[in-house]
């Protein structure tokens, strides 16, 4: 009779539980102009990424709609998700999700999960990032990178909301630490690099001169404005006045932050914002994704 040996955990390393466990996930998306509307040409998948079929609310020579789906619904230790969507030559895509992501706690071997995002918009494309909110809970860790490239008069208006911890369920972030890089290039020349790691251990999230205890940030850029400085004027008329945000642009960009306690607040800000920029980058009023009502 064989001998029964017992699975080797290095062996596989899609089903390793120890340390070294990596559980990889991947999208790949074109987009791509045909006749009177912009297609999906590809979509590409491995592991647990999908998504739905596209919707043209705005008509069929409007935006792309398009819903990114991770039926787990989080990213736990090991995890790795890459996603990469490519805008072709006067095409116009949105993208959003249909909920939260949440990035959970790290294992007893405090293994990071990591998440890559991989925009590439060709010239005279627009692309448009708009996923719902990420939730870390207390004691996750990872890293999160977001590159975005552009060509030309390529236009891109995006943005990143995210709370730590769940403090309505006196939950708070108090250990764990996410590393956040955002890379964005245009013709390949770097216009805004950025790198923040979010430590509750660290003097810096505390600090006034920080993270000040915050528990909700969020960033929108925008990218392809004919007249950002017009632009910035009108979101500090329009948007409520408050401590809370700021925004300027540098090199063409233009990037609006909030830092506080409130995702509501946060959500209704850039979605307002986006309300407010979306027809002075693309000529659009902005149409909102119904998958946010719901």
């Amino acid at each position: 009779m064989p001998l029964c040996v017992p699975a080797d955990p290095t062996r596989d390393s899609g089903h390793r539980f120890d340390k070294g466990r990596h559980w990889a996930a991947s999208l790949t998306l074109t987009f791509a102009r045909r006749a009177d509307a912009t297609r999906m040409l590809h979509a590409r998948h491995q592991g647990p990424l999908r998504v739905q079929r596209p919707f043209y609310p705005e008509g069929r020579g409007g935006a792309c709609h398009v819903y990114l789906l991770h039926p787990p619904g989080g990213l736990v230790s090991g995890d790795s998700l890459s996603i990469t969507a490519s805008v072709e030559s006067s095409a116009h895509a949105l993208l959003t999700t249909p909920a939260a992501n949440k990035l959970y706690k790290a294992d007893s071997h405090g293994v990071a999960w990591q998440q890559e995002t991989r925009l590439n918009i060709a010239a005279g494309a627009v692309l448009e990032w708009l996923p719902q909110e990420t939730i870390a809970f207390d004691g996750s860790r990872g890293r999160q990178t977001t590159h975005i490239a552009l060509e030309g008069d390529a236009r891109c208006l995006g943005w990143e909301v995210l709370a730590l911890g769940r403090p309505a369920s006196d939950l708070p972030y108090i250990s764990g630490q996410l590393d956040q890089r955002f890379r964005l290039t245009h013709d390949g020349k770097p216009l805004w690099l950025e790198r923040q790691t979010l430590d509750p251990q660290h003097p810096r999230f505390s600090g006034c001169w920080g993270q000040g205890g915050a528990t909700v940030q969020a960033t929108l850029w925008a990218v392809g404005l004919s007249d950002a400085v017009e632009a910035i004027e009108a979101l500090r008329e329009t948007l409520p006045d408050s401590p809370r945000w700021a925004v300027t642009q540098r090199h063409g960009v233009l990037l609006l932050r909030y830092l506080g306690n409130s995702r509501n607040e946060a959500w209704t800000l850039c979605e307002r914002a986006w309300h407010l920029l979306r027809p002075r980058l693309i000529e659009r009023d902005a149409h909102t994704p119904r998958i946010w009502l719901t």
